[in-house]
């Protein structure tokens, strides 16, 4: 088995399911609307299950597989027909043709050698048991747990993110919401409210500008009608010409349903300071130059990824929507 002939990795336990397809020279997840996949961990996984090696193989009964949690999905015990269900991995190519598939069992543990008691119980993951492709009598004890055979597909997709830096202004507004502007004449200067109305805290500025060139989803979400209700608007110019309209929508279970909108077009050319010298005006375009390079990049790939929402933990977004209250400085 090759690994340039694997175009698609199908996993599947007794709960969920994912598949991961290659299609236009880029990895996907299916049950994510085609998102773009993690390739490191696809390739990572893929390259780990065909070196682990065999520690051990024995023969063991069809009626026993279940206590290995080496059935196949849908051929699970119990009310739930989940009990001894196993994850199944299955690999194909661009045909579609499926070149091995198996089924992984229970993970094998070893004594913790960090614990030196000798009544110290097994707790470290050493190898997976595993049904080989075909079947067979046998049941193989591999070298590795190959705990990244994850049937979540929100585990698979690329996580890298939109990232608004260097804002100029930003605002919150929205229904039900305690709306603020703030701004700032200079990258390092001083934030203050716009249009007056109270002191601004710099700390709860930073923060709130800082938390909104951090942000980290936890899955994408391809349900249109989700996060289209109660929602929350900021918006954050950039001294790079950019324009983030970032929507947020609380839900049932504390999590946030964002979409986002980038636009504008970076300056092609860096703004000369004062009394420079040539020398150094060489040297500071050509940097301008490369940065801007990798900023147009960045920002056609976060106008690809906007087509998509995405779900964000509670804690994550709770930092882009403080009042204006806790905005301020206290009594000012």
């Amino acid at each position: 088995l090759k690994i340039s002939d694997i175009a698609k990795v199908r996993l599947q336990d007794a709960n969920s399911e994912t598949t991961l397809v290659q299609k236009d020279k880029f990895w996907r997840v299916e049950q994510r609307g085609g998102y773009p996949a993690d390739f490191a961990e696809i390739s990572g996984f893929i390259l780990k299950l065909l070196d682990v090696k065999v520690l051990q193989s024995e023969p063991v009964g069809a009626s026993l597989h279940g206590r290995l949690n080496l059935l196949a999905p849908g051929k699970g015990t119990g009310k739930d027909g989940k009990e001894g269900v196993g994850t199944l991995v299955e690999l194909s190519d661009a045909s579609g043709k499926v070149l091995a598939s198996l089924v992984l069992g229970k993970v094998s543990l070893k004594k913790d050698p960090l614990n030196p008691l000798p009544n110290a119980k097994d707790g470290v993951p050493a190898g997976r048991h595993v049904l080989p492709p075909g079947g067979g009598a046998n049941v193989v004890v591999v070298s590795d747990p190959l705990e990244k055979a994850d049937t979540s597909p929100g585990n698979w997709v690329a996580k890298d993110f939109f990232k608004a830096d260097r804002i100029r202004s930003l605002q919150l507004s929205g229904e039900g919401v305690s709306g603020w502007k703030i701004g700032r004449a200079e990258e390092w200067g001083q934030w203050k409210f716009t249009g007056g109305g109270g002191m601004l805290n710099p700390s709860a500025a930073v923060s709130v500008t800082n938390a909104l060139g951090s942000l980290a989803f936890s899955d994408v979400v391809t349900d249109d009608k989700l996060g289209n209700d109660k929602v929350a608007i900021l918006t954050a110019e950039t001294f790079d010409n950019l324009t983030y309209v970032i929507r947020l929508s609380p839900q049932a279970d504390g999590e946030y349903i964002v979409r986002f909108k980038v636009s504008g077009t970076p300056p092609k050319t860096r703004k000369s300071e004062p009394k420079e010298k040539p020398e150094d005006k060489e040297r500071l375009d050509k940097e301008y130059a490369e940065s801007l390079q990798r900023l147009e990049a960045r920002v056609m790939l976060e106008q690809a990824r906007s087509q998509w929402a995405y779900r964000l933990p509670a804690k994550t977004v709770s930092q882009l929507l403080l009042k204006r209250e806790q905005m301020a400085v206290p009594g000012r």
